[in-house]
C-alpha cells in the first residue's frame, strides 16, 4: 500500500524525488505520513481539501481489501 500512495501522491507533484512517505502499524490501522515541498502541498490538497479525500478513498479501498484501516496526513 505505500507503493500505491507513493505512486498517487508523486504523480501529482512537480518534483516527485521531494516526496516522503512514513507509514506506522498499529494493530489492523496503517497510517501514512506525506511530506512534500511546502509550495505543492496545495496540489496535494486540492480545492477543499478534494484531492486529499480522493487519494484517501483508494488507499481505503485497497486497505478494506487486505481487511486494514487507513489514514492518510499530509504533514
Amino acid at each position: 500500500m505505500k507503493e500505491l500512495a507513493k505512486y498517487l501522491v508523486t504523480r501529482l507533484v512537480d518534483s516527485p524525488d521531494r516526496v516522503e512517505i512514513s507509514s506506522t502499524e498499529e494493530g489492523d490501522i496503517t497510517r501514512f505520513s506525506v511530506r512534500v515541498a511546502d509550495e505543492e502541498k496545495g496540489k496535494i490538497i486540492g480545492k477543499q481539501g478534494k484531492v486529499v479525500k480522493a487519494i484517501r478513498q483508494v488507499l481505503g479501498i485497497a486497505g478494506a481489501k487486505a481487511k486494514r484501516k487507513v489514514f492518510l496526513d499530509v504533514e
